[in-house]
Protein backbone atom coordinates (compact mmCIF):
# COMPACT_ATOMS: atom_id res chain seq x y z
CA UNK A 1 0.00 0.00 0.00
CA UNK A 2 1.05 3.69 -0.63
CA UNK A 3 2.27 5.54 1.86
CA UNK A 4 0.16 8.05 3.40
CA UNK A 5 1.37 11.60 4.85
CA UNK A 6 -0.70 11.53 8.32
CA UNK A 7 -0.89 14.45 9.92
CA UNK A 8 -0.52 15.37 13.33
CA UNK A 9 -3.68 16.99 14.46
CA UNK A 10 -2.00 18.82 17.68
CA UNK A 11 0.70 20.51 15.40
CA UNK A 12 -0.31 22.46 12.28
CA UNK A 13 1.91 24.00 9.59
CA UNK A 14 1.99 28.09 8.96
CA UNK A 15 -1.47 28.28 7.24
CA UNK A 16 -3.51 26.01 8.95
CA UNK A 17 -2.67 27.91 12.06
CA UNK A 18 -4.07 31.06 10.29
CA UNK A 19 -7.16 29.32 8.82
CA UNK A 20 -7.76 28.06 12.32
CA UNK A 21 -7.64 30.97 14.33
CA UNK A 22 -9.57 32.86 11.76
CA UNK A 23 -12.07 30.31 12.53
CA UNK A 24 -12.34 30.53 16.22
CA UNK A 25 -12.68 33.94 15.93
CA UNK A 26 -15.46 33.92 13.38
CA UNK A 27 -16.77 31.19 15.14
CA UNK A 28 -17.46 33.76 17.95
CA UNK A 29 -18.75 36.18 16.05
CA UNK A 30 -16.22 38.11 15.26
CA UNK A 31 -16.03 39.01 11.51
CA UNK A 32 -11.99 39.17 10.88
CA UNK A 33 -11.07 36.42 8.00
CA UNK A 34 -7.31 37.44 7.55
CA UNK A 35 -5.43 34.24 5.79
CA UNK A 36 -8.90 32.78 4.54
CA UNK A 37 -9.98 32.13 0.69
CA UNK A 38 -12.66 34.26 -0.33
CA UNK A 39 -14.64 31.36 -1.65
CA UNK A 40 -14.20 30.11 2.29
CA UNK A 41 -15.28 32.74 3.90
CA UNK A 42 -18.66 33.53 1.89
CA UNK A 43 -19.26 29.97 2.75
CA UNK A 44 -18.41 30.49 6.26
CA UNK A 45 -21.08 33.75 6.39
CA UNK A 46 -23.47 31.25 5.05
CA UNK A 47 -23.16 28.46 7.58
CA UNK A 48 -23.30 31.29 10.83
CA UNK A 49 -25.17 33.93 9.27
CA UNK A 50 -28.03 32.73 6.96
CA UNK A 51 -28.08 28.48 8.02
CA UNK A 52 -26.88 28.73 11.67
CA UNK A 53 -25.12 25.77 11.66
CA UNK A 54 -23.40 24.78 14.98
CA UNK A 55 -19.55 24.87 14.24
CA UNK A 56 -19.68 22.39 17.07
CA UNK A 57 -21.57 19.82 15.52
CA UNK A 58 -19.70 16.24 15.28
CA UNK A 59 -21.90 14.12 12.66
CA UNK A 60 -24.16 14.87 9.53
CA UNK A 61 -28.03 15.16 9.84
CA UNK A 62 -30.08 12.17 8.42
CA UNK A 63 -31.23 13.36 4.82
CA UNK A 64 -34.71 13.77 4.48
CA UNK A 65 -36.57 10.39 3.89
CA UNK A 66 -38.25 11.92 0.71
CA UNK A 67 -36.11 13.58 -1.55
CA UNK A 68 -37.39 13.30 -5.26
CA UNK A 69 -35.19 13.87 -8.50
CA UNK A 70 -36.11 14.15 -12.02
CA UNK A 71 -35.88 10.41 -13.93
CA UNK A 72 -33.75 11.86 -16.48
CA UNK A 73 -31.25 12.68 -13.88
CA UNK A 74 -30.83 8.56 -13.04
CA UNK A 75 -28.66 8.72 -15.95
CA UNK A 76 -26.50 11.19 -14.01
CA UNK A 77 -25.91 8.87 -10.47
CA UNK A 78 -25.27 6.07 -13.01
CA UNK A 79 -22.45 7.95 -15.24
CA UNK A 80 -20.64 8.76 -11.64
CA UNK A 81 -21.57 5.57 -9.76
CA UNK A 82 -19.45 4.11 -12.80
CA UNK A 83 -16.64 6.33 -12.95
CA UNK A 84 -16.24 6.40 -9.15
CA UNK A 85 -16.30 2.74 -8.60
CA UNK A 86 -13.96 2.64 -11.53
CA UNK A 87 -11.12 4.65 -9.04
CA UNK A 88 -12.23 3.49 -6.17
CA UNK A 89 -9.18 1.11 -5.83
CA UNK A 90 -7.06 3.59 -6.89
CA UNK A 91 -8.16 6.64 -4.25
CA UNK A 92 -8.47 3.77 -1.35
CA UNK A 93 -4.67 2.88 -2.16
CA UNK A 94 -4.08 6.12 -1.03
CA UNK A 95 -6.18 6.09 2.05
CA UNK A 96 -9.31 8.06 0.80
CA UNK A 97 -12.63 7.11 0.01
CA UNK A 98 -14.78 8.99 -2.89
CA UNK A 99 -18.30 9.71 -2.66
CA UNK A 100 -21.89 10.37 -4.87
CA UNK A 101 -24.53 12.75 -3.10
CA UNK A 102 -27.80 14.67 -5.21
CA UNK A 103 -28.41 17.61 -5.42
CA UNK A 104 -30.07 18.01 -1.77
CA UNK A 105 -26.11 16.83 -0.78
CA UNK A 106 -28.13 13.39 0.35
CA UNK A 107 -24.99 10.54 0.55
CA UNK A 108 -26.44 7.69 -2.57
CA UNK A 109 -23.12 5.82 -2.34
CA UNK A 110 -19.56 5.70 -0.98
CA UNK A 111 -16.51 3.47 -1.96
CA UNK A 112 -12.99 3.18 -1.33
CA UNK A 113 -10.20 2.25 1.83
CA UNK A 114 -12.31 0.83 4.29
CA UNK A 115 -10.11 2.19 7.46
CA UNK A 116 -11.20 5.47 6.38
CA UNK A 117 -14.90 4.40 5.37
CA UNK A 118 -15.13 3.54 9.06
CA UNK A 119 -14.00 6.54 10.44
CA UNK A 120 -16.14 8.40 7.99
CA UNK A 121 -19.10 6.50 9.70
CA UNK A 122 -18.57 7.99 13.27
CA UNK A 123 -19.16 11.60 11.44
CA UNK A 124 -21.96 10.10 9.70
CA UNK A 125 -19.85 10.32 6.18
CA UNK A 126 -22.21 7.50 4.35
CA UNK A 127 -25.02 6.60 2.41
CA UNK A 128 -28.43 8.46 3.43
CA UNK A 129 -26.87 11.51 5.27
CA UNK A 130 -26.76 14.85 4.35
CA UNK A 131 -23.73 16.81 4.02
CA UNK A 132 -25.37 20.10 2.05
CA UNK A 133 -23.80 23.29 3.96
CA UNK A 134 -27.13 24.22 5.56
CA UNK A 135 -27.07 20.57 7.27
CA UNK A 136 -23.38 20.14 7.79
CA UNK A 137 -21.63 23.27 7.37
CA UNK A 138 -18.43 24.15 5.08
CA UNK A 139 -17.55 20.82 3.50
CA UNK A 140 -16.52 19.24 -0.06
CA UNK A 141 -19.79 18.14 -1.25
CA UNK A 142 -22.11 21.00 0.13
CA UNK A 143 -19.71 23.85 -0.96
CA UNK A 144 -19.50 22.75 -4.59
CA UNK A 145 -22.98 22.57 -4.80
CA UNK A 146 -23.06 25.97 -4.37
CA UNK A 147 -20.85 26.36 -6.94
CA UNK A 148 -19.78 25.96 -10.49
CA UNK A 149 -16.20 25.23 -10.40
CA UNK A 150 -14.61 22.38 -8.39
CA UNK A 151 -13.60 23.44 -4.83
CA UNK A 152 -11.32 21.62 -2.06
CA UNK A 153 -11.91 22.07 1.46
CA UNK A 154 -8.52 21.64 3.50
CA UNK A 155 -8.44 20.83 7.39
CA UNK A 156 -9.71 23.95 9.07
CA UNK A 157 -11.78 25.32 6.85
CA UNK A 158 -14.22 22.97 7.20
CA UNK A 159 -17.53 24.60 9.15
CA UNK A 160 -17.35 22.29 11.81
CA UNK A 161 -14.70 21.29 14.31
CA UNK A 162 -15.34 17.88 14.02
CA UNK A 163 -14.37 17.71 10.51
CA UNK A 164 -10.47 19.58 10.79
CA UNK A 165 -9.15 16.22 10.19
CA UNK A 166 -10.60 15.62 6.85
CA UNK A 167 -9.37 17.30 3.26
CA UNK A 168 -12.00 16.85 0.62
CA UNK A 169 -12.45 18.12 -3.39
CA UNK A 170 -15.79 17.92 -4.76
CA UNK A 171 -17.27 19.02 -7.92
CA UNK A 172 -21.34 19.23 -8.96
CA UNK A 173 -22.99 18.01 -12.06
CA UNK A 174 -25.87 20.56 -13.18
CA UNK A 175 -28.82 20.23 -14.97
CA UNK A 176 -27.51 22.08 -18.39
CA UNK A 177 -30.96 23.83 -19.05
CA UNK A 178 -31.61 24.90 -15.71
CA UNK A 179 -28.35 25.40 -14.29
CA UNK A 180 -29.46 23.89 -10.82
CA UNK A 181 -27.29 21.07 -9.84
CA UNK A 182 -27.90 17.40 -10.13
CA UNK A 183 -25.16 15.36 -7.77
CA UNK A 184 -21.79 15.99 -6.50
CA UNK A 185 -18.65 13.78 -6.91
CA UNK A 186 -16.28 14.12 -4.22
CA UNK A 187 -12.74 12.54 -2.99
CA UNK A 188 -12.00 12.69 1.27
CA UNK A 189 -9.06 11.85 3.13
CA UNK A 190 -8.66 11.93 6.88
CA UNK A 191 -5.50 13.54 7.62
CA UNK A 192 -3.57 12.97 4.62
CA UNK A 193 -3.20 15.20 1.27
CA UNK A 194 -5.76 14.00 -1.64
CA UNK A 195 -4.55 12.08 -4.60
CA UNK A 196 -2.29 14.48 -7.17
CA UNK A 197 -4.60 13.35 -9.43
CA UNK A 198 -7.77 14.46 -7.35
CA UNK A 199 -8.74 17.11 -9.20
CA UNK A 200 -7.86 16.70 -12.89
CA UNK A 201 -9.79 12.98 -12.04
CA UNK A 202 -12.89 15.25 -10.72
CA UNK A 203 -13.11 17.50 -13.53
CA UNK A 204 -12.77 15.42 -16.13
CA UNK A 205 -15.21 13.08 -14.55
CA UNK A 206 -18.15 15.70 -14.42
CA UNK A 207 -17.11 17.35 -17.92
CA UNK A 208 -17.64 13.39 -19.35
CA UNK A 209 -21.59 13.39 -17.19
CA UNK A 210 -22.35 16.79 -18.49
CA UNK A 211 -21.92 15.47 -22.33
CA UNK A 212 -24.08 12.97 -21.83
CA UNK A 213 -26.58 15.72 -20.47
CA UNK A 214 -26.11 17.91 -22.50
CA UNK A 215 -26.73 15.47 -25.88
CA UNK A 216 -29.55 14.73 -23.92
CA UNK A 217 -31.38 18.07 -24.08
CA UNK A 218 -30.57 18.34 -27.64
CA UNK A 219 -32.98 15.63 -28.11
CA UNK A 220 -35.37 17.26 -26.01
CA UNK A 221 -34.84 20.27 -28.05
CA UNK A 222 -35.75 18.02 -31.16
CA UNK A 223 -38.89 17.25 -29.46
CA UNK A 224 -40.30 20.47 -28.59
CA UNK A 225 -39.79 21.74 -31.86
CA UNK A 226 -41.92 18.74 -32.70
CA UNK A 227 -44.40 19.65 -30.35
CA UNK A 228 -44.53 23.08 -31.84
CA UNK A 229 -45.25 22.14 -34.98
CA UNK A 230 -48.05 19.36 -34.01
CA UNK A 231 -49.86 22.18 -31.93
CA UNK A 232 -48.98 24.40 -35.10
CA UNK A 233 -51.45 22.02 -37.50
CA UNK A 234 -54.25 22.62 -35.08
CA UNK A 235 -54.03 26.19 -33.63
CA UNK A 236 -54.16 29.97 -35.36
CA UNK A 237 -52.66 30.86 -32.06
CA UNK A 238 -48.89 32.17 -31.81
CA UNK A 239 -46.96 29.90 -30.27
CA UNK A 240 -43.53 29.06 -28.94
CA UNK A 241 -41.75 26.43 -27.43
CA UNK A 242 -39.72 27.34 -24.46
CA UNK A 243 -37.71 24.69 -22.47
CA UNK A 244 -37.84 24.47 -18.24
CA UNK A 245 -35.20 27.29 -17.38
CA UNK A 246 -37.79 29.57 -19.82
CA UNK A 247 -35.49 29.91 -23.32
CA UNK A 248 -37.17 29.55 -26.48
CA UNK A 249 -36.57 26.96 -28.47
CA UNK A 250 -38.40 27.73 -31.01
CA UNK A 251 -40.97 30.72 -31.72
CA UNK A 252 -42.93 31.38 -35.26
CA UNK A 253 -42.56 35.03 -36.31
CA UNK A 254 -45.70 36.38 -34.37
CA UNK A 255 -44.71 35.09 -31.35
CA UNK A 256 -41.20 36.05 -31.65
CA UNK A 257 -41.55 39.41 -32.78
CA UNK A 258 -43.94 39.41 -29.58
CA UNK A 259 -40.53 38.01 -27.39
CA UNK A 260 -38.21 40.34 -28.94
CA UNK A 261 -35.99 37.07 -30.58
CA UNK A 262 -35.89 35.73 -34.22
CA UNK A 263 -38.87 33.72 -35.10
CA UNK A 264 -39.14 30.52 -37.18
CA UNK A 265 -35.05 29.66 -36.11
CA UNK A 266 -34.81 26.34 -33.83
CA UNK A 267 -32.43 26.09 -31.39
CA UNK A 268 -32.51 22.72 -29.80
CA UNK A 269 -28.52 23.00 -28.69
CA UNK A 270 -29.08 24.67 -24.97
CA UNK A 271 -25.94 26.27 -25.07
CA UNK A 272 -27.69 28.65 -28.29
CA UNK A 273 -31.17 28.41 -27.29
CA UNK A 274 -33.47 32.04 -27.19
CA UNK A 275 -33.37 34.12 -24.26
CA UNK A 276 -36.38 36.84 -24.41
CA UNK A 277 -36.00 40.23 -22.90
CA UNK A 278 -39.06 39.79 -20.84
CA UNK A 279 -37.99 38.66 -16.87
CA UNK A 280 -42.40 38.44 -16.36
CA UNK A 281 -41.69 35.40 -19.05
CA UNK A 282 -39.23 33.81 -18.02
CA UNK A 283 -40.64 33.60 -14.56
CA UNK A 284 -44.07 32.48 -15.42
CA UNK A 285 -42.33 29.28 -17.48
CA UNK A 286 -39.94 28.30 -15.09
CA UNK A 287 -43.36 28.11 -12.43
CA UNK A 288 -45.34 26.15 -15.19
CA UNK A 289 -41.98 24.16 -15.70
CA UNK A 290 -42.14 23.24 -12.02
CA UNK A 291 -45.76 22.51 -11.21
CA UNK A 292 -46.44 19.94 -15.26
CA UNK A 293 -43.22 18.39 -13.08
CA UNK A 294 -45.18 17.44 -10.32
CA UNK A 295 -48.79 17.01 -12.25
CA UNK A 296 -48.31 15.41 -15.77
CA UNK A 297 -52.05 16.73 -16.83
CA UNK A 298 -51.27 20.66 -15.45
CA UNK A 299 -52.11 23.35 -17.88
CA UNK A 300 -52.10 26.81 -16.78
CA UNK A 301 -52.27 30.96 -18.29
CA UNK A 302 -51.51 34.16 -17.33
CA UNK A 303 -50.62 37.23 -18.59
CA UNK A 304 -47.73 39.35 -19.02
CA UNK A 305 -46.26 42.62 -21.16
CA UNK A 306 -44.37 42.11 -24.69
CA UNK A 307 -42.73 43.87 -26.72
CA UNK A 308 -45.15 45.30 -29.11
CA UNK A 309 -48.05 46.22 -27.28
CA UNK A 310 -49.34 48.52 -24.06
CA UNK A 311 -51.95 46.09 -22.55
CA UNK A 312 -51.32 42.83 -21.00
CA UNK A 313 -51.27 39.92 -23.56
CA UNK A 314 -52.40 36.36 -22.33
CA UNK A 315 -50.56 33.08 -22.52
CA UNK A 316 -51.08 29.22 -22.13
CA UNK A 317 -48.46 26.60 -21.32
CA UNK A 318 -49.12 23.26 -21.99
CA UNK A 319 -46.38 20.79 -20.79
CA UNK A 320 -44.10 18.38 -23.43
CA UNK A 321 -42.41 15.19 -22.22
CA UNK A 322 -39.98 12.92 -23.55
CA UNK A 323 -39.99 9.63 -22.13
CA UNK A 324 -41.68 10.65 -18.62
CA UNK A 325 -39.84 13.07 -18.16
CA UNK A 326 -40.80 17.44 -18.41
CA UNK A 327 -39.00 18.70 -21.49
CA UNK A 328 -40.74 22.14 -21.63
CA UNK A 329 -43.96 23.62 -22.47
CA UNK A 330 -45.45 25.34 -25.90
CA UNK A 331 -46.81 28.72 -24.95
CA UNK A 332 -50.15 30.01 -26.92
CA UNK A 333 -50.43 33.65 -27.44
CA UNK A 334 -53.82 35.12 -26.96
CA UNK A 335 -55.36 32.09 -25.22
CA UNK A 336 -56.34 31.48 -21.37
CA UNK A 337 -56.48 28.03 -20.92
CA UNK A 338 -55.76 25.93 -17.45
CA UNK A 339 -55.33 27.22 -14.13
CA UNK A 340 -54.18 30.61 -13.70
CA UNK A 341 -50.59 31.03 -12.45
CA UNK A 342 -49.84 33.91 -9.75
CA UNK A 343 -49.24 37.23 -10.29
CA UNK A 344 -45.02 38.19 -8.78
CA UNK A 345 -47.31 39.97 -6.19
CA UNK A 346 -48.83 37.00 -4.85
CA UNK A 347 -46.68 34.39 -5.09
CA UNK A 348 -43.05 34.70 -4.32
CA UNK A 349 -41.67 32.09 -6.28
CA UNK A 350 -42.99 34.49 -9.07
CA UNK A 351 -41.53 37.59 -7.50
CA UNK A 352 -38.11 39.04 -8.21
CA UNK A 353 -35.78 38.81 -5.33
CA UNK A 354 -33.45 41.70 -3.75
CA UNK A 355 -30.21 40.68 -4.95
CA UNK A 356 -26.67 41.74 -3.60
CA UNK A 357 -22.75 41.09 -5.18
CA UNK A 358 -20.24 40.22 -2.35
CA UNK A 359 -16.74 41.23 -3.20
CA UNK A 360 -13.17 41.08 -1.67
CA UNK A 361 -11.47 43.80 -0.38
CA UNK A 362 -7.60 42.80 1.47
CA UNK A 363 -9.27 40.76 4.27
CA UNK A 364 -12.93 42.48 4.17
CA UNK A 365 -16.14 40.91 2.36
CA UNK A 366 -17.71 44.35 0.26
CA UNK A 367 -21.36 44.09 0.12
CA UNK A 368 -22.21 45.67 -3.25
CA UNK A 369 -25.73 46.97 -4.68
CA UNK A 370 -26.41 46.15 -8.03
CA UNK A 371 -25.99 49.55 -9.27
CA UNK A 372 -22.88 49.76 -8.18
CA UNK A 373 -21.40 47.47 -10.05
CA UNK A 374 -20.67 48.86 -13.71
CA UNK A 375 -19.75 45.27 -15.61
CA UNK A 376 -17.75 41.99 -14.62
CA UNK A 377 -14.73 40.35 -16.20
CA UNK A 378 -13.21 37.26 -15.42
CA UNK A 379 -9.59 36.24 -15.33
CA UNK A 380 -9.25 32.62 -15.41
CA UNK A 381 -11.49 31.35 -12.34
CA UNK A 382 -11.18 34.87 -10.86
CA UNK A 383 -13.56 37.72 -11.55
CA UNK A 384 -13.01 41.00 -11.24
CA UNK A 385 -16.21 43.88 -10.49
CA UNK A 386 -15.95 47.38 -11.71
CA UNK A 387 -17.82 48.81 -9.00
CA UNK A 388 -18.22 52.76 -7.65
CA UNK A 389 -15.89 51.86 -4.90
CA UNK A 390 -12.95 50.78 -7.73
CA UNK A 391 -12.06 47.21 -9.22
CA UNK A 392 -12.87 44.35 -6.65
CA UNK A 393 -12.79 40.91 -6.66
CA UNK A 394 -15.57 38.86 -6.86
CA UNK A 395 -16.28 36.48 -3.49
CA UNK A 396 -17.13 33.68 -5.82
CA UNK A 397 -15.16 32.49 -8.30
CA UNK A 398 -16.03 31.50 -12.41
CA UNK A 399 -18.61 34.31 -14.78
CA UNK A 400 -20.74 31.36 -15.17
CA UNK A 401 -22.00 31.53 -11.79
CA UNK A 402 -22.18 35.16 -11.54
CA UNK A 403 -24.45 35.41 -15.50
CA UNK A 404 -26.64 32.81 -14.29
CA UNK A 405 -27.37 34.51 -10.57
CA UNK A 406 -27.67 38.26 -12.12
CA UNK A 407 -29.30 37.12 -15.65
CA UNK A 408 -32.95 38.35 -14.37
CA UNK A 409 -31.64 41.55 -12.55
CA UNK A 410 -30.21 43.51 -16.00
CA UNK A 411 -27.44 41.80 -16.43
CA UNK A 412 -26.23 40.56 -19.38
CA UNK A 413 -22.85 38.28 -20.81
CA UNK A 414 -21.90 40.30 -24.11
CA UNK A 415 -18.27 38.34 -24.28
CA UNK A 416 -16.79 35.09 -22.79
CA UNK A 417 -15.03 36.91 -20.46
CA UNK A 418 -18.01 39.76 -19.74
CA UNK A 419 -20.93 40.45 -18.35
CA UNK A 420 -22.44 43.87 -17.86
CA UNK A 421 -24.60 45.91 -16.06
CA UNK A 422 -27.01 47.59 -19.20
CA UNK A 423 -28.02 50.60 -17.00
CA UNK A 424 -24.67 51.41 -16.90
CA UNK A 425 -23.92 51.59 -20.21
CA UNK A 426 -23.33 54.78 -21.48
CA UNK A 427 -22.22 54.85 -25.16
CA UNK A 428 -21.97 52.32 -28.20
CA UNK A 429 -20.05 52.01 -30.97
CA UNK A 430 -20.19 50.74 -34.24
CA UNK A 431 -16.47 49.53 -35.65
CA UNK A 432 -15.84 47.69 -38.91
CA UNK A 433 -18.18 44.95 -40.47
CA UNK A 434 -20.99 45.84 -37.28
CA UNK A 435 -18.85 45.17 -34.56
CA UNK A 436 -20.20 46.69 -31.40
CA UNK A 437 -17.96 47.98 -28.29
CA UNK A 438 -19.79 49.17 -25.53
CA UNK A 439 -18.72 52.72 -23.60
CA UNK A 440 -19.59 52.03 -19.87
CA UNK A 441 -20.01 54.61 -17.31
CA UNK A 442 -17.28 53.61 -15.00
CA UNK A 443 -14.51 56.01 -14.30
CA UNK A 444 -12.18 55.05 -17.23
CA UNK A 445 -14.81 54.68 -19.38
CA UNK A 446 -14.25 51.28 -19.82
CA UNK A 447 -14.58 49.75 -23.68
CA UNK A 448 -16.11 46.47 -23.37
CA UNK A 449 -16.11 44.26 -26.50
CA UNK A 450 -19.46 42.53 -27.90
CA UNK A 451 -18.97 39.20 -29.55
CA UNK A 452 -20.30 38.59 -32.69
CA UNK A 453 -22.39 35.90 -31.63
CA UNK A 454 -23.76 38.00 -28.76
CA UNK A 455 -24.26 41.00 -30.96
CA UNK A 456 -27.95 40.49 -31.59
CA UNK A 457 -28.53 39.98 -28.28
CA UNK A 458 -27.16 42.95 -27.16
CA UNK A 459 -29.13 44.88 -30.13
CA UNK A 460 -32.69 43.75 -28.80
CA UNK A 461 -31.53 44.39 -25.12
CA UNK A 462 -30.64 47.87 -25.82
CA UNK A 463 -33.31 48.10 -28.95
CA UNK A 464 -30.71 49.58 -31.43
Amino acid sequence: MAQVRRLDPSSRNRDDTTVFRAWERFARGEDDLSGVRPEIAISWHRCRDQYRVDPGLTEAPAAVAEVGHALEHDVVFAELGFRAAALAHEVGTLGGIVTIADGSGRVLAEWGDQATRTLAAEANLAPWFCWSEGATGTNGMGTALTTYTPVVIRGAEHWCQAFHDWTCAGVAVRDVVTRKPVAVLNISCWRSDLPASAGNWLGHAATLTQRILRQRAKNDGAELVAALNHVRSGSSAALAAVDRAGRVVLADDTAGALLGIPGSTPAPDPAVRWKPELPEFIQAAKYAAEQASRNHDWAGSTQIFTRLTHEPTAISFRPVFLSGHLVGNVVSFGVSEGDLLPRANDDVSLRAQPHRMVATRENRMVLLRLPEVSFAQSDGNDVWLSTDQGLLRSALPGLDRLEADLSDAGFLRVHRQYVVNLSRIREVERRYKGELVLVMDDQDQTMVPVSRRNAPTVRRALAI
